[in-house]
């Protein structure tokens, strides 16, 4: 596991409420991390939800630099699944 997923998965520990389904960001050349009812945890398995992003893309949504509506416009973020879900996950992080 990448030091960036361990930071990454702190990071959305402190930020995200309760998510009561399955959602998984997958950072390119780092590894995988899976939310669910009990946290973020490193991880990679099937989600309802998955996002696919850089580590810049991923990292700018965390710190809050990278709008997570404007990273899917523009196609650095790429999500494939439920749709709602990553819509209420983008609102989580904003």
């Amino acid at each position: 596991m990448s030091e960036v997923v361990n930071k990454a998965v702190e990071k959305l520990n402190e930020r995200l409420g309760s998510f009561d389904s399955t959602a998984k960001f997958v950072i390119e050349d780092e590894g995988a991390i899976m939310i669910d009812g009990n946290g973020a945890r490193a991880g990679d398995e099937e989600a309802e939800v998955t996002l696919f992003a850089s580590r810049e893309t991923f990292e700018g949504i965390l710190d809050g630099t990278e709008n997570p509506t404007s990273a899917f416009m523009t196609g650095k973020l790429r999500i494939e699944g439920s749709m709602p879900l990553a819509m209420q996950l983008g609102v989580a992080l904003s």
